[in-house]
């Protein structure tokens, strides 16, 4: 992994980690981030959204948006088993 790849990964895990798990916490999701690469953020969802094809797509939509909002170089995020 190139060091823009791992400081972009590091930045994705503070931002979930300080503002967005805490919420997704709530609802018993956990959030691990696998990889970033070119811009594309690998996530995998455990607990009670990792099950639900609906609430997964619900997390990831509100997820990406949060996480382009906060580092422009995210463009896309994805779930993955």
């Amino acid at each position: 992994m190139s060091q823009a790849s791992e400081d972009l990964k590091q930045r994705v895990i503070r931002i979930l980690a300080e503002e967005v798990g805490p919420a997704l916490e709530m609802d018993g999701t956990a959030i691990e981030v696998l990889d970033t690469t070119d811009g594309v953020v690998q996530v995998r969802l455990g607990g009670v959204c990792g099950n639900c094809p609906s609430s997964i797509m619900a997390a990831v939509m509100g997820i990406e948006q949060e996480l382009r909002r906060r580092i422009p170089e995210v463009e896309y995020l994805e779930a993955v088993p």
